[in-house]
């Protein structure tokens, strides 16, 4: 998220002192990144620093304005310009939290992926709820029509989103079942083959049966890729149909 370049927006409409520009970032974005007036003054700092901005004397209440400088306009027309970079993605905790989970000793990844199921489900339904009632403001105009805009084009983002998360937790928890069934299979293959084996070179029954159980406990995987009990939700269906 680029605060540097929130606030450049902001002041294109005019000098804006810091609780200000606070105050009218959370609008426009419906608190979905809230800042803290710390923030607002360090990165102003920071802009005036780089000639971005520049203080433009008080208000009537003595609160220091800032106003945007011909240097700011220009960063902000390339930003405006320019796509956003997705070479470096942004770290995704979901995503570095199962990659994690894959082999780790007493998780159960197929939880993982259902608890998060569940927590995805239910901020994609709020995120709707939440959309209704801005459409409601969009449609009813008003002195914050503007920000309303903005606001229901954040949250459907967020409904994009939260709706992309459901799908991609249900193709790992697919995928995991897949594999485990591979794995199932091969494992098996390779018992009837040393069953096969030894009794070609003139292992006892006893022997035969001992040697499978073992052979099948040491290929059969364990933890993230043990088979499930359930059987897999099949690939089309997903827990955002109809969500919205």
């Amino acid at each position: 998220m680029s605060i540097r370049h929130g606030l450049l927006a902001l002041l294109e409409r005019g000098p804006r002192y810091g609780s200000q520009l606070r105050t009218e970032f959370e609008s426009r974005t419906g608190s979905t990144w809230p800042l803290n007036v710390g923030q607002v003054y360090t990165t102003l700092n920071r802009l005036e620093r780089d000639g971005m901005v520049a203080q433009s004397g008080e208000d009537a209440a003595g609160h220091a304005l800032y106003a945007i400088t011909d240097s700011g306009r220009a960063e902000l027309r390339t930003w405006f310009e320019k796509p956003v970079d997705r070479t470096s993605p942004a770290r995704d905790e979901l995503a570095i939290k199962l990659a994690m989970a894959v082999g780790a000793s007493g998780v159960d990844i197929r939880d993982v992926i259902q608890s998060q199921r569940r927590h995805t489900v239910k901020a994609m339904q709020d995120y709707t709820r939440l959309k209704a009632q801005a459409l409601v403001a969009v449609e009813s105009g008003g002195a914050r029509e503007r920000d309303d805009v903005a606001w229901l084009l954040v949250l459907e983002q967020l409904i994009f989103q939260t709706e992309a998360e459901a799908r991609w937790l249900d193709h790992c928890e697919s995928r995991l079942i897949r594999l485990s069934a591979t794995a199932a299979d091969t494992g098996s293959a390779a018992a009837t083959r040393a069953t096969t084996t030894r009794g070609t070179t003139g292992g006892t029954p006893g022997g035969t049966v001992g040697g499978t159980a073992e052979a099948s406990a040491a290929t059969t995987p364990t933890g993230a890729d043990t088979a499930p009990t359930q059987a897999a939700p099949p690939e089309a269906a997903s827990p955002v149909a109809g969500a919205r």
